[in-house]
């Protein structure tokens, strides 16, 4: 994105003339959009826009009519410009660690990853070739919230805009996803909301399923049952094992984790009660 492009990012109850007066205002200042999309939750009564446009104006003249002229209650701002800062969660899985330290290594992830920081000392020398801080935070002897608490003192060394969980394998207590409300992306190891909690691929064996899927979703208290920001499925047959239905699994999981990544670090996902409004 160049100096003279920006990607303006509204949510606001929905009212009539909404797309008029947003279009209007940045015509007014010479500006040229270059996309748009909108929705309207209706369920919720929400509407969501998201413009990317290009111009010289005034972006805080713009804002400031925006907020004027828009309900009360609008949200109305710039998504910021450069790359987010990113600090990951794990526990010994590698696969989708590594797909985001490669992505995010050769400049296809939009995002810098500041930090990893596990509860086990497997993936250290994994991450260290990529020259990111490893922060080894065993979780043995510790009451989790304590252990939960030291890592978002260590996380919030880097002022991360998200946390990433590569198969972070231990439940997030409340009082840490508090502290990043709809910060926190999980990949989740099978098509919720069916399977959720450990070893789904056995519970999808078991159960005989055709298919298996993975979920990235944002983190909150109930497990597993966050805002859902991506989902894909993969075929499988009567002759896969439960581990080989995890093997196949792992190249869906980290597909969909860098797809959920991207979306979110290029300002295309709203969130509205338990669900995800997302622009592609």
């Amino acid at each position: 994105m160049n100096s003279d492009s920006h990607i303006l990012l509204i949510d606001t109850p929905d009212a009539v003339g909404l797309i008029a007066k947003i279009t209007t205002a940045l015509y007014k200042r010479n500006f040229n959009i270059l996309s748009n999309h909108q929705f309207v939750d209706e369920q919720h009564s929400h509407f969501f826009m998201r413009t990317a446009f290009e111009g010289s104006g005034d972006t805080a003249d713009l804002l400031a009519d925006l907020e004027a002229n828009l309900p009360a209650a609008a949200n109305v701002r710039l998504a910021p410009k450069g790359k987010k800062k990113l600090v990951i969660l794990a526990t010994k899985e590698a696969h989708c660690l590594g797909d985001l330290l490669i992505r995010a290594g050769y400049g296809d992830l939009n995002a810098t990853i500041e930090a990893v920081i596990a509860n086990y000392e497997n993936l250290g020398d994994l991450v260290k070739k990529f020259n990111i801080p490893f922060h080894y935070v065993p979780h043995e002897g510790k009451e989790r919230l304590a252990h939960a608490m030291e890592m978002a003192e260590i996380a919030k060394k880097y002022s991360p805009d998200y946390l990433v969980l590569t198969k972070y394998m231990r439940i997030l207590p409340p009082e840490f996803i508090a502290l990043f409300k709809h910060r926190i992306i999980n990949i989740h190891h099978s098509f919720l909301p069916a399977f959720i909690g450990a070893n789904p691929y056995r519970q999808a064996y078991e159960r005989g399923v055709k298919i298996i899927g993975a979920t990235a979703h944002f983190v909150t208290d109930n497990l597993d049952e966050g805002p859902i920001i991506h989902q894909a499925v993969a075929p499988v047959t009567h002759r896969l094992s439960a581990t080989d239905m995890a093997r196949a699994g792992k190249d869906l999981e980290k597909l969909v984790l860098s797809k959920a990544i991207s979306l979110v670090m290029d300002d295309r996902v709203f969130v509205i009660a338990n669900k995800t409004v997302v622009f592609e």
